[in-house]
């Protein structure tokens, strides 16, 4: 039976929100679903950020809509999520296809990423990104958001991250999709993730840059139908 569950994971810092028009693009081809990850759109969360938490809402959606399988898109984080969640529950995860996600989470690594993650120099230097940023978790405090990502990243770096043994252990069909003006993401890791994965393949997509709201969507879904349908 062919199984037509699509869900979209949104990336760090996001929401669903980011999603929709992704979502609308998509409705004819698939049952599509999104979600907000614990403390990100306003969801409420009282612990530490981590990607086995966000695979475990993932599962609670699952369970919620009653879906015991379905493909799935993930943006940035999403990706990572999406990968965690097909080793940690195989069977729920049909195809997966990544945007973006970053794989190489060493120190040196994490501490870049890292030293973007302060809000107060968000708030002076990119002050629309700020006010973006108030708008996607009212009516949580958006700095929070920042402060416990940062933390996640580092606790990625040391030793929480997927290593190349795990991505062996995943069979899912995996689509490593990176953009190729992407200054966040390497073609390089992504190219040696999907080595790694016993069914990944890697698509570079010219003129893409990581950010969501600067991706063609229908290029974007494009891509998704053609890998999973």
């Amino acid at each position: 039976m062919k199984h037509n569950n699509l869900l979209l994971l949104h990336g760090a810092l996001g929401s669903e929100v980011q999603l929709q028009p992704l979502k609308e693009l998509l409705a004819n081809d698939f049952n599509v679903h999104t979600l907000n990850f614990e403390g990100h759109g306003g969801r409420t969360s009282n612990r530490a950020f981590a990607m086995e938490y966000f695979a475990e809402n993932v599962v609670n959606k699952l369970h919620e809509l009653k879906i015991s399988q379905t493909h799935i898109f993930g943006y940035s984080m999403g990706g990572y999520v999406a990968l965690i969640l097909a080793k940690k529950h195989p069977e729920k995860v049909d195809k997966i296809v990544t945007l973006g996600t970053k794989f190489n989470w060493s120190l040196e690594s994490a501490q870049q990423e890292v030293k973007m993650l302060n809000p107060e120099k968000i708030e002076e230097k990119v002050p629309a990104f700020a006010k973006r940023l108030q708008q996607l978790h009212h009516p949580n405090d958006w700095k929070e958001v920042v402060y416990k990502t940062a933390d996640m990243m580092l606790a990625l770096a040391n030793g929480k991250c997927l290593t190349d043994d795990d991505l062996q252990q995943i069979p899912h069909k995996t689509l490593i999709g990176i953009g190729a003006l992407d200054n966040m993401v390497t073609a390089s890791e992504s190219e040696h993730a999907a080595t790694q994965l016993p069914n990944g393949t890697v698509n570079i997509s010219e003129g893409v840059k990581h950010p969501i709201e600067k991706v063609d969507i229908n290029l974007l879904a494009d891509l998704i139908r053609g890998f999973v349908v």
